[in-house]
């Protein structure tokens, strides 16, 4: 009786994430980071926003695309906790789950009258790869969706993983000046999984069609070199 419920791709982001990598691990962590909502043909109808930019704050609902697979595991290895313990996969926000659905809040910036593409909706602080199909948006109502009292179970103790940034000057000119102030807070955040602990290890990161390369040591991240992402010299 598990018949196949329809959903329709409704839009899709446009982000400066060409890889998973160095995505925030949650909406909102940084708020600096700005995308865009393009909505498909059929619905780029300005009357389907109407109303929406009275609002602060929207919620986003959307596919894991890349993680969509016909099995599934009752426990999954939330990276916060090393990736060595296993947790129940409906205790965390893991994208391997029986459905690749992903929740998000972000900050509505603005939306905009586009010629060719209709109403475009501008958000910051998304958490999303470039490309990511959505299903639905909502308005976030404080009144309702806010619960300061509320408990965050076992990702309320793990550590502080926000690192001291060091960025030279000859590396941080490479990157737009629009650009700066979201990067640093992306590297802040730690991009590594919590296992990783060489101090040698140089790790590199795709941003905005940049490949930025760093290393970590004693909680200070240090970019070490800043050039063009790969697929950006296809």
């Amino acid at each position: 009786m598990n018949q196949p419920i329809p959903m329709r791709v409704i839009a899709r982001i446009r982000s400066d994430f060409s890889t998973k990598f160095g995505i925030p691990r949650q909406s909102g962590l940084v708020e600096s980071l700005q995308a865009t909502i393009v909505f498909e043909p059929e619905y780029r109808n300005p009357d389907a926003l109407r109303g929406l930019e009275d609002f602060s704050h929207i919620w986003l609902i959307w596919q894991f695309s890349q993680a969509v697979r016909d099995t599934w595991s009752p426990t999954v290895r939330p990276p916060r906790l090393g990736g060595n313990v296993r947790m129940g996969v409906f205790a965390t926000r893991s994208p391997f789950r029986p459905n690749a659905i992903g929740l998000s809040c972000v900050k509505l910036a603005g939306i905009q009258q586009d010629p060719d593409l209709g109403p475009v909706i501008h958000v910051q602080g998304a958490d999303l790869l470039d490309g990511t199909p959505i299903f639905d948006i909502k308005p976030y109502l404080p009144t309702a969706d806010c619960h300061p009292e509320a408990l965050s179970g076992f990702a309320g103790p793990v550590r502080d993983y926000h690192l001291e940034v060091v960025f030279p000057e000859p590396w941080l000119q490479k990157v737009p000046a629009e650009k700066q102030e979201a990067l640093r807070g992306i590297l802040a955040q730690d991009p590594r999984p919590s296992y990783h602990g060489d101090p040698e290890r140089v790790y590199g990161l795709a941003f905005a069609g940049l490949e930025v390369k760093f290393t970590v040591q004693d909680q200070v991240l240090t970019v070490c070199h800043v050039g063009p992402a790969a697929d950006s010299l296809a």
